[in-house]
């Protein structure tokens, strides 16, 4: 008997510069093939350029086989959509949110796909008008054509039912997995010296765009700097996203410039160290559709102040000092208490110790299998 088909749509995985999806992307891919039941099934990865020498460890496994498709613009609605009218796998996996076009899941195989969040219902002018109908599309088409949408946190299945109606016999929560290696304190010292960062400091860490409310950040450690003379510096890691033009000027202008230090994209290795150093990790993120960063800062061992809002509760537990992120007094005062507070800092990193046990990609893995299993077999 043949073993049955998996497809999935890989090309995340070779981004240069991964940031939070494509991270989903190659974890969860990584993790399904190492499971003991992968080798039942032959998985396709379709990619749109071909994977480097060494790029992962899977791809000369007997049950893998990597398909090139032709690099062409809106790859995913012209060249992958070409491959599964073509050669149409059992399943198609699609870890990024966009479903390939004119896909129909009555006439051809299941799909699965994640869908990462909502954040531009909630916050429209983060986008630009293009990205915004691109994902109003996107998401509504996919609610009407996959056979299971896998969500990563709770708050964006209920999202999924508020905006777009999706029927919740079809929506799982998978949580995504939070591990991140710890490098020894020497390597950490030195990657941050490198990086220009040799004084106490908070830290953010993720893509800088609107949503994830750097300017009030900013704004909130500049007041405690005039105000409280605080003696720590800011670091704000990530790359620049969308409108982040405004989030440079913040902290170009801001009276403490020369204490905030944008570094720009840093990689896994340089991440890892700048959160092991941090004092504490700030992420008043507006909306989340998961909040992998905040996982990452628990198990580097840094206490995590995030926003109470969308799916932050339901990923940091009992292990975050909660703020309201639109409330620039309240960011401060979390800051503040942080800096000043030694025992909630060795609090929540015991209890950040302890959250994250409550996610790894291999438990990740086994759950999203088991979606693809109930796709296959048109279960509910």
């Amino acid at each position: 008997m043949s073993r049955r088909q998996i497809g999935v749509d890989a090309s995340r995985c070779l981004q240069i510069r991964p940031t939070g999806t494509e991270n989903y992307a190659c974890h969860i891919l990584t993790a399904l093939l190492a499971l003991d039941e992968a080798p039942e099934y032959e998985w396709l990865l379709y990619v749109d350029q071909e994977p480097g020498a060494g790029t992962f460890p899977w791809l000369q496994a007997s049950h893998v086989t990597v398909r090139v498709l032709p690099r062409v613009r809106l790859w995913t609605h012209r060249a992958l959509a070409g491959e599964m009218r073509r050669q149409p796998p059992d399943l198609l996996f699609v870890p990024a949110h966009v479903l390939p076009f004119a896909w129909s899941s009555r006439s051809g195989p299941p799909a699965v796909m994640t869908v990462h969040d909502l954040g531009y219902e909630y916050f429209p002018k983060a986008h630009t008008r293009r990205q915004r109908f691109y994902l109003q599309w996107s998401t509504r088409y996919a609610v009407r054509r996959a056979t299971r949408l896998i969500c990563l946190s709770e708050s964006t299945r209920a999202d999924l039912t508020r905006w777009y109606g999706a029927q919740a016999s079809r929506l799982d929560v998978v949580h995504a997995g939070g591990v991140w290696r710890r490098p020894l304190a020497d390597q950490s010292a030195a990657c941050r010296a490198s990086l220009g960062v040799t004084r106490p400091y908070m830290l953010f860490l993720s893509t800088l765009q609107p949503r994830k409310n750097v300017e009030r950040l900013i704004h909130s450690y500049t007041r405690l700097v005039q105000t409280r003379n605080l003696d720590l510096d800011l670091v704000l890691a990530g790359q620049l996203g969308w409108l982040s033009e405004t989030i440079a000027g913040a902290a170009r202008h801001s009276p403490a410039a020369d204490r905030i230090h944008m570094l720009g994209y840093v990689d896994e290795d340089e991440a890892a160290a700048l959160y092991a150093g941090a004092q504490f990790f700030c992420y008043p993120s507006l909306h989340e559709g998961f909040g992998l960063p905040v996982l990452e800062a628990q198990f580097a061992g840094a206490p995590v102040m995030t926003s109470r809002h969308s799916s932050l509760p339901e990923v940091a537990g009992d292990a975050a000092l909660l703020v309201d992120p639109e409330d620039e007094e309240d960011i401060a005062a979390a800051m503040l208490r942080l800096s000043e507070d030694e025992a909630l800092r060795q609090e929540l990193v015991r209890k950040g110790y302890e959250n994250v046990k409550r996610f790894s990609w291999p438990k990740a893995a086994r759950e999203t299998l088991e979606v693809l299993k109930k796709a296959m077999d048109r279960k509910l």
